[in-house]
């Protein structure tokens, strides 16, 4: 029984075409494939929250409204000193070439190449023997000539008392006078013989005429030297005190001269090439009597005392004359200031906000700057300006800011 229901059910059912069996199979396989993709996409947004990761999308938007991070600086007032800065050359007051004005030869030299000497110091000796016998000679024609003299006017006043008793002509009284004229004449010859000879003796021993540095040794012992020969003897530069010969733009004459004219002493530091440390500070001196038309600047000397020898002739040096000193102004670091076209400006910081505010710039010494248009205490950005903009929030570091508010408050 069971065997003829089994073949009559086989019997009834159809058979489905197998293009519609292969439709089901794909159509399953898709269904396979969604619940898949749909699986992995789950995944991933869920271990994506897990891990904090924003999308992309709302990555830029967090970012958009995000604070900018800048340092800053605090305006603080102090009085700020203008110089005009210039290249200048350490020339000495005097320089001495030292030749000889007698001929002979040099016995002794005294002096050690490059050494520190004094006025007076003495430096070389030339043979004296042949001028002290001239100054020997002089002053023995000189003690004759001087006793015929005094005899001369012995026999005159013999003659005068004669002649009061008219015991001698007039003719010989005169004669008499006029022979003691004579000797006078030769004696006066004699003195300037037995000077000149003192002279020529004193020329032989070579001392310095001021105090200063002595070069290299241009002269050895035993050499013969010559009066009025070509080469010097010794060369002998003044250090102390020195000056400094600079040139200033014609532009800056007006108001230098303005403070000379007020009788104030212009002060003017000394650096060396690299601007960077200061050798020495003096005085204004004075000014050249002309503009220098080739370059449109006109020459200053300042003076400088020199005790520790920083300066040395002919050294190149940067020079720097006080003009004159800002009282009370609101100075910022040079690093804030931005300029549109001619206007300059600073992003002033207030509350995490900035905003764009112009100032002027009065003067500067390279990293502060003194400017009109903010007040002590106003906050500046220093970094970050291609992101900052009229109302741009920014986070300020604060070690940076503490930093400035110490400075300007001179602590």
């Amino acid at each position: 029984m069971r065997y003829l229901m089994e073949k009559e059910e086989e019997v009834g059912q159809p058979e489905l075409p197998e293009l519609a069996v292969s439709g089901r199979r794909m159509s399953k396989s898709k269904s396979i494939f969604a619940l898949c993709l749909a699986a992995i996409l789950g995944l991933s947004i869920f271990f994506g929250l897990r891990s904090g990761k924003p999308t992309t999308g709302s990555g830029a938007i967090r970012e958009a409204n995000s604070p900018v991070i800048i340092r800053a600086g605090a305006a603080f007032q102090r009085n700020m000193a203008v110089y005009i800065d210039a290249l200048g050359t350490v020339t000495p007051i005097s320089t001495v070439n030292i030749f000889s004005q007698v001929s002979g030869q040099v016995v002794a030299v005294h002096y050690r190449e490059g050494q520190i000497v004094r006025k007076g110091d003495p430096l070389i000796d030339i043979d004296p023997h042949p001028y002290q016998a001239q100054l020997q000679q002089a002053e023995g024609l000189l003690d004759r000539d001087r006793g015929v003299l005094k005899q001369a006017e012995i026999d005159l006043g013999r003659y005068r008392e004669a002649f009061a008793s008219h015991a001698v002509a007039q003719q010989v009284l005169d004669d008499q006078e006029q022979a003691v004229i004579q000797d006078q004449g030769a004696v006066k010859y004699d003195l300037g013989q037995a000077q000149f000879a003192a002279a020529q003796l004193s020329y032989c021993h070579i001392t310095a005429p001021i105090s200063g540095r002595v070069g290299l040794r241009l002269v050895d012992s035993g050499n013969t030297v010559f009066a009025g020969g070509s080469s010097p003897l010794a060369v002998l530069t003044e250090l102390q005190p020195i000056t400094v010969v600079f040139n200033v733009g014609e532009d800056h004459l007006g108001e230098i001269q303005k403070q000379l004219r007020q009788q104030k002493p212009l002060l003017v530091e000394a650096f060396d090439r690299s601007a960077e440390t200061k050798l020495a500070t003096g005085t204004l001196l004075g000014l050249d009597n002309e503009i220098d038309t080739s370059t449109g600047t006109v020459r200053f000397r300042g003076e400088f005392s020199n005790r520790d020898l920083a300066l040395f002739p002919n050294q190149f040096v940067n020079a720097r004359l006080l003009l004159k000193t800002l009282k009370g102004s609101v100075l910022i670091p040079s690093a804030a200031i931005q300029r549109d076209g001619s206007q300059a400006f600073v992003f002033l910081v207030d509350h995490d906000v900035v905003s764009v505010r112009n100032v002027s710039e009065r003067s500067t010494d390279g990293s502060t700057t003194a400017v009109e248009g903010l007040t002590p205490g106003d906050v500046v950005a220093l970094s970050s300006f291609d992101k900052l903009e009229e109302g741009t929030r920014v986070t300020v570091e604060q070690v940076n800011v503490k930093v400035a508010l110490i400075k300007g408050a001179g602590l």
